[in-house]
């Protein structure tokens, strides 16, 4: 019967009657259009661009003294949160007051849960999240939070995870997470703290999600980093070693990958023994865990002396070039490619070329040469040329057989190729030459045509380095 309805205009004189004094006409009323648009974006839509969201919310703030009527707007909003072209008109009204309001007042489970349906979506929008933190929800959350706690009551361990996760929600903007940071002074920030050494899963995790929400910028995490957080986000990960909480271990390694980003915090998470922690995690095969600690040991390595430590770390390595055909998870198939980059790049050591050569992982650095992101190419290309300056001779039978030249040749004849992956390509075929049987790979590909071509090309750099290239090539050959 819906659509014989809104065939014959039925929507647009139901809206006009949202204005009545009647509070059972209103009832009614918004019973027909929550029928009427159930389930049917099309719908909603149209109630939403008829300009019904301002008025449901004006009658939620009239007539909250009446269930039955609360209870309609709250259906209401749910079906039209789900919406994205709602969450504008949403944001123009006080609907982020009105909630909060009748939040305070509700104590049966039935009626919150309802409540919380509507938040969760309003709270993907960063304007309204704002407004949901200005207008006191946190401390809603926190006090549910602190409630529900010690319970084991089915509903009170929904309403704990529901509360929790609506928190780590709303710091997800970043004006609504740097108000409740308060520069770490914040009695929130403090609050979620103490969440971490509980004994509550849910805390655990929530707590680890709302510091890696917190550090998304460099103050934040410089501030989080001296004042002890690594050390209890390491503690945290050590009561999840044995058959530990997955979500629990990757949301931890989360907040560590996230500090680990300001240069100034990497020598102090590295002395804090944060690597250390992170290891005990390698035999994981949960693959969100697999990729949140390849992204942190990636992040701390930036300094010589860990990337030599890490790199001559035969299980490390292994389980590495073991993740690089991690086929079914690209994320952790890149990220394992890039650390094995990473490792050669910053270390400059035989010592790591040796351990990364024995355990099979050139291949994937040449496989990685060819990936769609310039950024891993290029990471890929400089790690092979400086395993060619450095020991080419235990390289070579690898390179040869991943077909290291004909790789290099086509991404010098491929027009779409990068300037720097260019210009890479050429300084890793003059580091090639030292290489007998590389040497005669490159002579017979004719290298020659392609880089000549290249002295004119309109970056200088590249124009450059296909003069040297083509020096080089000429007096080889």
């Amino acid at each position: 019967m819906r659509i014989p309805c809104v065939d014959a205009g039925l929507i647009s004189p139901l809206v006009q009657l949202l204005n009545s004094k009647d509070q059972e006409v209103l009832l009614q009323t918004g019973r027909a259009l929550g029928n009427i648009c159930y389930d049917s974006h099309s719908l909603q839509a149209q109630l939403i661009n008829m300009g019904v969201i301002p008025t449901l919310v004006k009658l939620l703030g009239i007539h909250c003294q009446n269930a039955a009527l609360t209870e309609m707007c709250l259906v209401a909003f749910g079906n039209l949160a789900e919406l994205e072209s709602s969450k504008e008109q949403f944001a123009s009204t006080n609907i982020a007051e009105e909630l909060v309001k009748l939040f305070k007042k509700q104590i049966e489970h039935d009626k919150r849960e309802m409540i919380f349906e509507v938040l969760a979506p309003l709270a993907e929008n960063d304007a309204i999240k704002l407004q949901l933190v200005e207008a006191g929800l946190v401390e809603c959350l926190l006090e549910i939070v602190q409630q529900k706690v010690d319970s084991d009551k089915e509903d009170d361990i929904t309403e704990l995870k529901t509360g929790s996760d609506l928190m780590v929600l709303l710091l997800l903007g970043d004006e609504s997470m740097q108000k409740l940071f308060e520069g770490g002074k914040g009695s929130v920030f403090q609050r979620v703290l103490s969440w971490i050494p509980s004994n509550n899963h849910q805390l655990q995790l929530a707590g680890a999600l709302a510091i890696a929400n917190f550090a998304r910028n460099d103050g934040n995490c410089i501030h989080m980093v001296d004042n002890g957080i690594v050390e209890k986000l390491m503690d945290l990960l050590d009561r999840h070693v044995e058959d530990g909480n997955v979500t629990v271990q990757h949301a931890a390694l989360s907040a560590l990958r996230n500090l680990a980003i300001p240069v100034i915090n990497k020598a102090k998470m590295l002395s804090a023994g944060v690597t250390e922690a992170v290891l005990k995690f390698l035999k994981s095969e949960m693959p969100p865990v697999q990729f949140k600690l390849l992204g942190t040991l990636r992040m701390l390595i930036d300094a010589q002396e860990a990337a030599e430590q890490l790199g001559k770390n035969v299980k490390l390595v292994e389980r590495l070039v073991e993740w690089c055909e991690a086929k079914d998870h690209a994320g952790v198939m890149g990220e394992s490619n890039r650390l094995l980059s990473a490792l050669i790049r910053h270390s400059k050591s035989k010592d790591v070329i040796k351990t990364i050569v024995q355990s099979g992982g050139i291949k994937h650095l040449v496989t990685m040469a060819t990936s769609e992101h310039v950024i891993m190419q290029n990471e890929a290309l400089v790690a092979l040329a400086l395993i060619a300056a450095l020991e080419l001779g235990t390289a070579e039978k690898d390179l040869e057989s991943a077909k290291l030249v004909q790789i290099l040749h086509r991404l010098l004849a491929d027009e779409r190729s990068a300037p720097e992956i260019k210009y890479n390509s050429m300084v890793l075929i003059c580091a090639l030459m030292g290489s007998e049987s590389l040497h005669k790979e490159v002579q017979d590909l004719a290298f020659l045509d392609v880089v000549s071509k290249l002295r004119s090309h309109e970056n200088k750099s590249v124009a450059q380095q296909a003069s040297l290239t083509e020096q080089r090539l000429t007096v080889e050959s």
